[in-house]
């Protein structure tokens, strides 16, 4: 019952077959071979236009390459508190950027609004050149307490930065899981919505190790293959990121698996909620779960073998007390998390209660 991660579950069998069939024979190296090429093309066709796309193995690759497309040493990347980018990317950002310093927004809903924005933007000192300039907005979608922009959000928000002269970048690491939720097209929540830059990711959705940049504006594409590059990301066997992005995208293969994690969820979130000792916290809107609950409750999920995370005191809305033995716990939800194994987890809370 591994509810720790999405990026734990295993590689889509479809995927995987892709995998060894582009292993067989030789291709041409560095991205020029067929595999490539063919997701390339996929990834405009999924977007409705045409797109630059930079694979990448990573996704603090993607994300911080993307940023600094963005950002030069000298700037500031505004960000959600909560943010993987502030928390869970070291001082990868800083090092990609040249050392551009990250500015995270405390905001108690969750994510950023267009309101957050100019409200930040208002109290920071201008005075050239001694104040850093903000040059770029990173936003998560679905963000890291589980929440979905929606389409009207992303578009406010996106057009008061470019008022203000500010890029948008998305980290999209589950981008697919709100796609499904939104059940929209995926241009609608990206480049119609006014984002700049996407990194996409498909290795916490089924894929084995497989990032992508989307460039969405062209002016920020120029150079990015030297950025790559210099950042050690240029695979000689490009092919092996192009075969796992084109059975991915296959057939909405990638929305098919996302939507099963966000439905696992849903019925997760439906069994958790029955026990009195857990409370909610975020609403449920893709494959991450959080509640609210006693230390010896979750030790005991533990040791019956359920794999789940205590999680962030500073990560639950303010409105929500806690005591000094509860805390938040995280549970994930993947492409490949079945019913009975949530159902197992019900009947270890129905013994421990």
């Amino acid at each position: 019952m591994n509810f720790d991660s999405d990026n734990q579950s295993g590689v889509s069998p479809r995927i995987l077959e892709s995998l060894v069939s582009a292993c067989s024979g030789s291709a041409s190296s560095y991205g020029t071979d067929d595999w490539t090429r063919r997701a390339e093309s996929a990834l405009g066709q999924v977007f409705g236009r045409d797109v630059r796309a930079f694979f990448v193995a990573t996704g603090t690759a993607a994300n911080c390459l993307a940023l600094s497309a963005v950002a030069n040493p000298w700037d500031a990347i505004l960000c959600h508190r909560q943010a993987h980018i502030a928390i869970d990317e070291l001082s990868a950002p800083e090092f990609f950027t040249g050392g551009a310093r990250l500015l995270p927004l405390d905001t108690d809903s969750g994510k950023i609004t267009a309101k957050d924005l100019h409200a930040s933007l208002d109290t920071m000192p201008a005075q050239r050149p001694h104040n850093v300039r903000v040059s770029a907005l990173s936003v998560s979608q679905a963000t890291e307490n589980g929440l979905v922009y929606s389409q009207a959000e992303l578009a406010q928000l996106a057009d008061a930065a470019h008022q203000r002269g500010i890029h948008v970048h998305m980290d999209g690491a589950r981008f697919a899981n709100a796609v499904a939720t939104l059940a929209c097209e995926p241009a609608d929540i990206t480049w119609k919505a006014g984002i700049d830059v996407l990194s996409l990711g498909a290795s916490k959705n089924g894929a084995l190790a497989a990032e992508a940049v989307i460039v969405f504006n062209d002016a920020l594409a120029r150079d990015f293959e030297l950025r790559r590059k210099r950042a050690g990301q240029l695979v000689s066997k490009g092919r092996l990121f192009g075969a796992q992005f084109v059975s991915w995208l296959q057939d909405d293969h990638w929305i098919e698996m996302a939507r099963n994690a966000n439905q696992t969820a849903q019925y997760l979130w439906a069994t958790l909620k029955t026990h009195n000792e857990i409370k909610p916290t975020w609403p449920v809107e893709a494959n991450e779960v959080f509640v609210v609950m006693k230390r010896d409750l979750l030790a005991g999920l533990k040791a019956g073998g359920v794999g789940c995370s205590g999680w962030y005191r500073r990560s639950v809305p303010q409105s929500i007390n806690m005591s000094d033995d509860e805390l938040p716990v995280r549970f994930v939800t993947s492409w490949s998390t079945t019913h009975s194994e949530v159902d197992v987890l019900a009947e270890l809370l129905h013994q421990l209660a």
